[in-house]
């Protein structure tokens, strides 16, 4: 028996591990440097003559990057209020305090089989929905998150939304009808009635902000609205800011307008004969739909990404290692040894832990400061990172809000539904259409 081989027996399984994935990394390390340096030219040529196309593409995959994440916390904080609103914990057991649960459930509709029942229109069945997580997905482009942060700033960002969010009508229409199940199909028109009646007045209602900002680009609305929280488009635009949220609950499909898939009446509605993965994308699409809804109510009328009060003086720390020298670079690389060591010691000289548990806690408590100042640096410094902490913060009080509905109020009938909708929501609309542009002119003379 070789010498090789008795080596190799002799290792434990981290050891084993180690030996195949060291030479296998450096082997991988060495083909990036050759190909970088052959191809290296021409890819910096490439990526010059085609920028518009490659941020294309990394705004499509930032975008499908961003949807689940955000499903998974939607999940997690219906299932969270909802429960403390009902005197529960909630979830606590998977992940910490919870927080994996929505993990788990979407790995649980991987894992279920994927069944179409006999009758259904097979194809139409498969594909809708697609449509609808398609449709919920692609409004994601034109959301302005940050100064500069955003997929596309089209001058027709407003219509484009519409023009979006009528793929969801058309996809619970084709789940409806592709089903083969009276329950289906009643959610299914249900659907169709339902969206077409309350996107209505959702369109009218963005006129007022359109004829305030001049243009019907996402991101300008949100310039027009900068400087502090008197310039936002709420205070001129009340009237139109409830009608939004009314017929935005609506066009989410969230309680309590959820008629689409009411389960004391039809069941689950369109949904009712989908299981694993195809009964997922309307499952991610409804969440995804609620930060979308939420995230339009802090564009057209919060200020999207700006605070809400203007900075007392102007904070900028620059930050320049290049400029440093060798020594301050050094140092930077010795500042975790020394602040793990100088954290720790206070756990290590009370004597009731050992020095592994005190330098754990030691390098913990250095991450969690490291980080902290970090970002606290990034925020006064970085225009983009300030934003996103804003927008987020604004868009999640909404989530918030859509969940507390849920827990509160009583699913309405389909007749009250659709009679709000045309007796009150559109002539409201209609109203404020002409209060605005009325205002407009006398305040233009």
């Amino acid at each position: 028996m070789s010498m090789a081989v008795v080596t190799w027996q002799r290792l434990n399984v981290v050891g084993k591990i180690l030996a195949i994935a060291v030479p296998v990394l450096i082997a991988l390390g060495l083909v990036t440097v050759g190909v970088a340096i052959l191809a290296g030219p021409f890819a910096i040529e490439f990526v010059g003559d085609n920028v518009p196309l490659l941020r294309f593409v990394a705004a499509i995959g930032a975008v499908l990057l961003l949807t689940i994440p955000t499903a998974f916390v939607v999940i997690f904080m219906e299932l969270k209020v909802i429960a403390r609103m009902n005197l529960r914990v909630g979830p606590d057991r998977v992940g910490p305090y919870g927080t994996a649960m929505s993990v788990v459930h979407g790995l649980k509709f991987l894992s279920k089989e994927d069944f179409a029942p006999l009758g259904v229109d097979l194809q139409v069945f498969t594909i809708a929905p697609v449509v609808v997580f398609v449709g919920s997905v692609m409004t994601f482009l034109v959301i302005p998150f940050a100064p500069g942060l955003f997929g596309l700033d089209m001058n027709v960002g407003v219509l484009y939304l519409f023009a979006m969010g009528g793929l969801t009508v058309v996809g619970l229409l084709m789940a409806g009808w592709a089903s083969f199940n009276k329950y289906s199909l009643l959610g299914g028109l249900r659907s169709a009635a339902q969206m077409v009646s309350y996107e209505i007045p959702l369109t009218l209602s963005l006129v007022g902000v359109v004829l305030l900002a001049g243009t019907m680009s996402l991101n300008q609305m949100v310039l027009a609205q900068s400087g502090s929280i008197a310039d936002w488009y709420v205070w001129q635009q009340p009237l139109a800011f409830v009608i939004f949220i009314i017929a935005g609950i609506a066009e989410a499909n969230r309680s309590p307008f959820d008629l689409t898939e009411a389960d004391q009446e039809i069941v689950a509605g369109f949904a009712t004969e989908y299981s694993g993965m195809r009964f997922g994308f309307f499952f991610f699409a409804e969440y995804v739909n609620v930060f979308v809804v939420s995230a339009l109510i802090v564009t057209f009328f919060l200020g999207g990404w700006t605070a809400p009060f203007d900075w007392p003086f102007p904070v900028a720390v620059a930050i320049d290692p290049l400029a440093w020298g060798v020594g301050s670079l050094v140092a930077i690389l010795a500042l975790p040894v020394v602040g793990t060591l100088v954290l720790a010691a206070p756990f290590w000289l009370s004597s009731r832990i050992t020095t592994l548990q005190a330098l754990v806690i030691g390098f913990i408590l250095f991450n969690v400061v490291a980080i902290g100042l970090v970002l606290g640096w990034a925020f006064v410094s970085l225009d983009w990172v300030s934003g996103l902490f804003w927008f987020f913060a604004k868009s999640y009080v909404f989530v918030f809000f859509f969940v507390w509905l849920r827990g509160s109020l009583p699913r309405v009938r389909i007749d009250q539904l659709m009679g709000f909708a045309w007796k009150w929501l559109l002539p409201a609309a209609l109203l404020n259409i002409f209060v605005t542009a009325a205002a407009i002119v006398i305040v233009n003379r």
